[in-house]
Formats: structure tokens, sequence, C-alpha cells
């Protein structure tokens, strides 16, 4: 188990560039099986889970090209569908939650497919309900046997179009269901479909290999079914977690930093709530500049009553970022309300934090209470352990404004989804050190 020893109380100063999005990859990635011609793919962030995908996909039959550092050509033309009945295949599939995502591509195209139980981080319920019953909307049938550790089949002869209103509405569970739809019979309508930026790519993409979606960026997406799909050409998004964490490192540091190539346009409102927590940002282009603050203090309601960062599916606020806007509170004026909504595990690391000396009271799994500093108390270093991937950069960025030295150890849970991010960060001024 690897570990970072961080010496903190350290201003940064420079300009990073954020590697490609992570959510997006894993889809975007996986639709490469749903057409037998090369497919060449843009920005892939060179992070853990990718990175077991692609090879995952490799040991499927695809063949890969590197292009460059971040570009690669897929081409799907002789898959080994034998190979999803493997061993191999179950243990390295179960290894990554992202795996799920090959299942809608693999029963589009070859009218079945298999998945162990996959595995992920370790932040409550993460029900798999959607994917499987949008399948079963579609013809499909699904089986699951509980031995080995669990292994999901769905077989379906004929696909045919239909409507389908999604119980929650889930990116990945959208995703997987547009999937198989694309090459289904007839027309498939999809109600309360996640409609994030990452899914907007995925209808993008798909669309210029052949399909027709309808309705992209809205709630109710509209598939025309088509009998095959070609190849083509994708650049992924810049990774909006990682922009986020970038600007709350910026805060609770004092640093100057900017933030390079982020279209902007696709952030939601992701920058409006740094704002509302005192955060200046300045908008250079698609760069975000943000400067050096002593000080930064959260705004109320009009009433005066307490500031609320709760979740919400897209255009709300993405809940990857809410451990990154709770730790930077801690060095704020002001309190705020963390409301965390959708899983019910994710707050529990806040017990380093108040360890560190951070103010914050946990209400319940879902609801955490932050009392700012004010720069009036620093944080100390102390050992600490990354419960997930989110967690683990809020860790981070807290003892990176420590004083002292921190310990954080199993840091493959970040390296699961930030490229490098001991070198980015020093390069800028960390004092990062991997044991």
């Amino acid at each position: 188990m690897a570990s970072f020893k961080i010496t903190g109380d350290r201003r940064l100063k420079g300009e990073i560039i954020p590697q490609g999005a992570k959510n997006e990859a894993l889809q975007i990635i996986c639709a490469v099986l749903l057409t037998k011609e090369p497919v060449t793919i843009h920005n892939i962030p060179n992070i853990r889970d990718v990175n077991q995908l692609i090879d995952l996909l490799g040991d499927l039959g695809v063949r890969r090209t590197s292009l460059s550092e971040s570009s690669i050509r897929f081409e799907a033309s002789d898959i080994n569908l034998d190979y999803l009945e493997s061993d191999s295949f179950r243990q390295k599939a179960a290894a990554l939650r992202g795996s799920v995502m090959l299942l809608g591509p693999m029963l589009a195209r070859f009218r079945k497919g298999r998945i162990p139980r996959p595995g992920g981080d370790k932040i409550g319920r993460r029900r798999l309900d959607t994917h499987f019953l949008g399948f079963e909307k579609l013809g499909a049938e699904f089986s699951y046997d509980g031995e080995d550790g669990g292994f999901y089949k769905v077989d379906a002869a004929n696909l045919k179009g239909a409507f389908m209103l999604l119980d929650e509405a889930s990116v990945t569970g959208t995703a997987n269901v547009l999937m198989a739809a694309v090459m289904a019979e007839g027309t498939t309508t999809i109600y309360n479909a996640a409609c994030e930026p990452y899914l907007q790519q995925l209808c993008k993409m798909l669309n210029r290999m052949g399909a027709k979606i309808s309705g992209i960026s809205s709630n109710l997406l509209i598939v025309e079914g088509v009998t095959e799909l070609t190849g083509t050409e994708h650049t992924m998004l810049p990774d909006m977690i990682e922009i986020g964490s970038f600007i709350g490192l910026a805060a609770m540091t004092q640093s100057e930093i900017t933030i390079k190539n982020c279209q902007i346009a696709q952030l939601g409102i992701i920058p409006e709530v740094f704002q509302k927590l005192g955060i200046k940002l300045e908008f250079r282009g698609d760069d975000i500049f943000v400067p050096a603050q002593d000080h930064y203090r959260i705004e109320n309601y009009m009433d005066g009553s307490t500031l609320t960062v709760a979740d919400a599916p897209w255009p709300g606020f993405t809940p990857d970022l809410l451990s990154i806007v709770l730790v930077t509170a801690i060095q704020s004026q002001g309190t705020v309300l963390i409301h965390q909504k959708m899983f019910e595990s994710r707050l529990f690391f806040v017990d380093k934090l108040i360890e560190m000396g951070a103010q914050i009271i946990l209400c319940d799994p879902h609801r955490a209470t932050v009392i700012g500093h004010n720069r009036e108390t620093q944080l100390r270093g102390i050992r600490m352990t990354s419960p997930d991937i989110r967690a683990g950069v809020a860790l981070l960025i807290a003892a990176l404004s420590a004083k002292g030295v921190s310990i954080i150890d199993n840091i493959e849970q970040i390296d699961r989804g930030y490229q490098n991010i001991d070198t980015r960060l020093n390069a800028i001024g960390a004092e990062i050190i991997r044991l």
C-alpha cells in the first residue's frame, strides 16, 4: 500500500492543466465495442481506473494503437466472447466499478453481456437496478448467479425499442441503457435520463457513429434504433472534478493558481458554488484564475440563515465535489451545511479532518456542518487513510494547508481518479513525496 508524505503550509503558484474527464472516459471507452471500425479517442486520462478498463478491453480482443500520450485508436473488429466466461475476466472486471459499462455495448452488438459484481469506492449503496431494469425494458433477460462473489448475465436475441421511466437519473445507468438502445429495433423513449455533460458527450459521439439520438442535454432522450455503427474520432472534456478540486486547493492554501483549458461553459454551477464560499474567480477566456486570498467569507441566505450546499442531478451540483467543498469551508469565515443526498457513507472521512483540528459536526450519514476557522486556527498534520477517490483528495488538500507533516495511506484510491497528482502539484510548489 503506497502513501503520500505531505509537508504542508506552503503556498503554491503557477498553471495547471486538468486531465481528461474520468467519468466520461469510462463510458466513452466502452462505446468502442459498438462498432468493428476504428474509434480514436483523445484526452484520455492516465489514471488507474481508465487504464484497467483499457487493459480489460485488450483482453477481450480490442486492438489498441497509442497515437500520443493521451490519444488511442481502438478497433473492436474481433472480440473474444468466450473470455466473458473466464476466471480472468471475473477477477479483473470485479476490481473495477466502470466495468459495468461494458454491458450496454455488448448487449447491443453481440446480444449478450456478462459482468461480475463490480468494485469501486466504498461510499455506500450503489445499486445497479437502473441498468438492468432498462435492459429488461428493451427485451433482455437478466439473471444473477450469487456464487463466487456474484455474476450478472444479460441476454437478448432481439432488442426492441421501448418507453421507460428511469427510477433514478443515473449517469452510468442512462449511458448503459442508451448504448444498448442505439441498436435496438424501433424507437426508445427514456424519461428521467441523466443529462450531465459526460452523457451529452456520449450522445454526440454515438450520433457521429450513425446513431439517431435526439433530446441531447435534456432529461428526455429519444433513440431511433439503427442496425450498425461506424468509427469516429472523439475528444473528451477536461475533468470538472479536478477543476473544482484545484479551486478548493488554491483557496485552502492561499495560493495563486491558473487552471488552464477548463471549457467553462460545460462546468454548470460549479464555479458559482465556490463563489458562494467567498472564493474569488477570474475567467480569462477558457482559463480560471484563482488569486491568493487571506480570507474568504461564506454567503448566507437573504434571511440570514446558514448556506446549504447539496448534490442534485445535473444541472444541479455534482456529488463528487461535495467532499472538496466541505474541506474548503474549513478555513472560511462562516458556517455551511453540506448535504450529501446520494451516498450514505461519503462523509465519514470527516473524523480525520476533526482530528486535524477542523470544526465539523457530523449530523448524520448525509449531513455535516462546517464552522469555518477564518485562518484563526491552522490544521495540524496527522497520519490518515484515503477511503475513496474524492475523500482522498479532500484529505490531500487539508494536508497541504496544514502545519507540519501528514501521511496519507492507501493513495491507490487517489491514483484511481487523479493523474500523477503529486508530480503536477509539486511542479507548482507543493512538497509531496510518494512512499
